[in-house]
């Protein structure tokens, strides 16, 4: 069990703790004027080393909406622990207050509300402002700036530059190194030439050739920061091969590659290193089971997940960092080196309040340079919505059945299936959806909607082996997706049974009749890892659908019962 005090809470008390008052809250204006870029600067320095992380920006150059879940279960040790505490726990456990800018920023409590007061998150030239006042504070040669990967995927502006346009913001923020998990559905070809060319560094100790079992990337770097030599070893996603299509990458293999690691750590300090950090794409769950069994590892900066973290978790002497996704957040660690160790840290997860930073003009010219030969896609109105549009969760969120109703009435299926897939921003009711609004949710290299059947055994399996995926117990057998979507069937899920005995009680809505085992259902779904997969891109599927419906009002969705919890 990971205690409250294991936590720090120093962070709690520099963050931006700003209460609603009264029963509609603060007014946007009023909001704004009790947010400034100071205070989500303000930080009491540390030492003369400085990390700073962003993680999983997903190709998102502009500010969004992005509701965190209310349903992010832990399994095993980890039931009930962070980061799998949602609303009302996680503000109770990081003591956050309700209807604070904090509470908008980390939680999804009356998020439609709260979101009209704060306004978007994110943005890259806000990013930009940040990382450049941190490092006026600290001094160039203090500052490490690592990419935690999920960054070159995720909007259509980098779905058509083959991820080229954040290669360009990441060269203009200087960042050093980055890890990787998206990054190699561009394709070996493309990532390879990316990497020759790119300024920072491709980490990822992890990944070998299929033939020779040699090292794929290069491992690790050393840099002189803050009068301090720290070694940044790389982790990828370790199921990258089973989570997106082999044939894009066909000759390498991932893995955790524990014993390799311990051997990274340990040729990194005898090779001088003060500090050894973890810049890795594990998930959070299990680069904390991680840190429990490679010894040496002082920093682990952890992505995937999703998760943000007002707080560094600490695994006997390695410090866990979580910096949340789609550039929301910005970490700042400072590091006190003393005798080749470190003596001591502080942390801030800092909240990108749009509203409240100004833009970098460098950045936002970079970011107007990239969107502008796409402009006229991009701000395209597909339809507009009354209903909260959102994706993250376990199970399905509103923008995931908007998907999944695009397929059953456009491709004429009795059930469809859309990836658990944790990327793509939120819509509030009355906002448009635009074009970009859809590849937020969709853009990706392999986006055939397939239409096939499949009897009622066979989707059973698919969902208890997405359930294995996300709810085994032992955090080194789970993928870090969240539950496969599903429309036109409901079903009931215990989340402490084991695999294969999960899922039960599959009925189709329409009919109201239980899911026959042998029965063939016509199907249709998208992301399949096969290669040759043939159907519309899903984005044009769910344009179609919204240029027929036009409005979007969708309830919460009731179909899923969930127990073991």
């Amino acid at each position: 069990m990971i205690s409250r005090r294991q936590f720090l809470q120093a962070t709690a008390a520099a963050s931006l703790i700003v209460p609603a008052t009264g029963a509609g809250h603060l007014g946007r204006a009023a909001a704004q004027q009790r947010l400034s870029q100071s205070d989500i600067t303000r930080f009491d320095s540390l030492g003369k080393l400085t990390i700073i992380h962003v993680t999983d920006i997903h190709a998102q150059l502009v500010p969004l909406y992005f509701r965190e879940p209310s349903v992010n279960l832990g399994v095993g040790d980890v039931r009930g622990q962070p980061p799998h505490l949602t609303d009302k726990e996680f503000r109770a456990w990081f003591k956050i207050a309700a209807g604070s800018a904090d509470a908008y920023a980390l939680t999804s409590d009356d998020f439609v509300a709260l979101a009209r007061n704060y306004g978007r998150m994110g943005g890259m030239d806000r990013i930009a402002t940040l990382i450049k006042s941190i490092r006026a504070e600290r001094g160039d040669d203090n500052v490490l700036l690592l990419d935690g990967g999920d960054t070159w995927q995720g909007s259509w502006t980098s779905l058509k530059t083959d991820g080229q346009d954040m290669v360009d913001v990441q060269t203009a923020l200087k960042v050093d190194a980055m890890a990787s998990h998206w990054e190699f559905t561009l394709g070996e070809k493309r990532l390879k030439e990316i990497i020759e060319k790119a300024p920072f560094a491709f980490l990822a100790q992890n990944v070998r050739s299929l033939e020779w079992q040699e090292p794929v990337f290069d491992a690790r770097k050393l840099y002189e920061r803050g009068g301090a030599r720290v070694a940044v070893i790389g982790q990828a996603l370790p199921r990258t091969a089973v989570a997106n299509p082999r044939w894009m990458f066909p000759d390498w293999e991932f893995g955790i590659r524990e014993d390799d690691l311990q051997k990274q750590v340990e040729e990194a300090r005898t090779g001088g290193a003060d500090v050894v950090v973890l810049l890795s794409h594990n998930g959070f769950d299990v680069d904390r089971k991680l840190a429990g069994r490679v010894k040496g590892i002082d920093v682990i900066l952890t992505a995937h997940t999703h998760d943000a973290m007002p707080g560094a978790l600490k695994v006997g002497d390695t410090l866990l960092i979580a910096s949340g996704s789609h550039g929301k957040f910005v970490s700042r660690l400072d590091l006190d080196i003393r005798d080749k160790k470190v003596a001591g840290y502080r942390y801030k997860l800092m909240p990108v309040f749009s509203d409240a930073i100004a833009p970098d003009p460098d950045m936002a010219a970079l970011v107007k340079k990239i969107r502008d030969p796409f402009a006229a896609d991009l701000s395209r109105e597909l339809g507009r919505t009354e209903s909260l549009l959102y994706r993250r969760g376990n199970f399905n969120g509103t923008f995931d059945d908007l998907i999944c109703a695009s397929m059953l009435s456009e491709r004429d299926a009795e059930i469809s299936l859309s990836p658990g897939f944790r990327w793509g921003g939120t819509l509030v009711p009355g906002d448009a959806i635009t074009f970009e609004a859809v590849a937020n949710a969709t853009a990706m290299t392999y986006p055939a909607c397939y239409r096939t059947e499949m009897t009622g055994g066979q989707i059973k399996a698919v969902l208890e082996d997405v359930a294995d995926n996300i709810f085994h117990p032992d955090p080194y057998f789970q993928g870090g997706g969240d539950m496969v979507r599903v429309g036109g069937m409901g079903y009931s899920i215990d989340v402490s049974k084991p695999v294969n005995q999960r899922i039960s009680s599959m009925t189709e809505l329409k009919t109201g009749k239980q899911i026959d085992a042998d029965r063939k259902y016509v199907v249709a779904g998208w992301a399949s890892v096969n290669q040759g997969t043939e159907g519309p891109p899903i984005w044009e599927v769910v344009e179609k659908y919204l240029a027929r419906v036009k409005t979007v009002k969708l309830e919460p969705n009731t179909s899923v019962a969930v127990s073991g919890t």
